[in-house]
């Protein structure tokens, strides 16, 4: 395992090949889970509906969202001076953990390139980081990539030029059905409101969803293990930036909104950050059913954010593409 310098690694510091698993594992409680939503405003039924949960799956399903941030924090020893997070991709729950599971996570890194040096601004490279979570019995529940950059130590070329268009994103339906194996969905579709899977039609469009205020970001990052320095320092800027995956959670909630029956978010096909978000931001998503497969039971989802800030004309923050299953 790879040690890392105190306050974590420059991006010169890092080595194709390193690998670290020394963040503290984390249990899923019922307290994490009611702060985590009352942070994002989370809306599926099962993780809300602990008797309902027992019925589908045989306990108290943690929420989606609630499994990656604390996936996401457990890999941060590596990004305590992320400058920015560009995208994930091939996120895939392998199983969906329970409350009172817990998470261990190893990040690997996997491919790096340094950014173009110029005068007017900090030397910076991307790395692309491959991340693993298990749960207390070694199963897996996570396997995916993320790219975050990180500056340099110096403004020296370092040689990295790697293609970060050769990170794998594509999904098997078939491994992200069995994330569900097992599960009686008919349990929720006794509740559902309708409509049902076989009900809806690729194309569908619900906008601006939300009007959701950013707010307690340090909080989140605190409760998800996530110690990246720009999510929690604020003095240099003014501005916190918000931890991605608080976008992200927002959005999870806006798109339960638009899909109340939804069982649960089974993976993230891409998901790229456009622009940054700050506490205060207030976001807006439009989510597009793009695909649908009766058969599954699984629902391609896109969901786009938008940030309303003091006034100014709106910006494209986040493009999310996830898969999801739908009774």
């Amino acid at each position: 395992m790879t040690v890392l310098p105190a306050g974590g690694p420059y991006f010169d510091d890092l080595e194709v090949g390193d690998e670290i698993r020394s963040a503290p594992a984390l249990t899923l409680t019922d307290g994490a889970a009611a702060a985590h939503r009352a942070i994002l405003g989370d809306r599926l039924r099962l993780p809300l509906d602990a008797e309902l949960s027992g019925r589908v799956l045989g306990g108290p399903l943690a929420h989606p969202s609630l499994v990656c941030d604390v996936s996401i924090g457990q890999s941060t020893l590596v990004t305590q001076r992320v400058v920015a997070n560009l995208f994930y991709r091939g996120l895939a729950l392998r199983r969906a953990p329970l409350i009172g599971d817990t998470l261990h996570t190893t990040t690997s890194v996997v491919a790096l390139k340094q950014n173009t040096l110029r005068p007017d601004r900090p030397p910076t490279g991307l790395a692309v980081l491959r991340i693993v979570t298990v749960d207390q019995r070694d199963r897996a529940v996570l396997d995916y990539h993320r790219c975050a950059m990180l500056p340099l130590r110096e403004a020296v070329e370092t040689g990295r030029t790697a293609d970060l268009d050769a990170i794998p994103a594509a999904l098997d339906a078939a491994t992200l059905a069995d994330a569900v194996a097992g599960w009686r969905l008919e349990e929720l579709r006794a509740v559902s409101g309708g409509p049902l899977v076989g009900e809806l039609a690729a194309g569908a469009r619900w906008e601006g969803i939300g009007g959701a205020v950013v707010s307690s970001a340090p909080e989140l990052a605190r409760l998800t293990l996530n110690i990246a320095v720009a999510h929690h320092d604020a003095t240099r800027t003014g501005r916190r930036l918000v931890y991605g995956g608080h976008t992200i959670g927002i959005a999870a909630g806006h798109i339960a909104i638009a899909l109340p029956d939804l069982a649960t978010i089974v993976a993230w096909e891409r998901c790229d950050h456009l622009a940054p978000v700050y506490e205060g931001d207030t976001l807006f998503t439009d989510v597009e059913l793009e695909r649908v497969d009766p058969d599954s039971g699984l629902v391609w989802v896109r969901a786009r954010v938008r940030a309303d800030r003091d006034g100014a004309e709106p910006s494209d923050v986040l493009d999310w593409r996830l898969v999801a299953i739908h009774p």
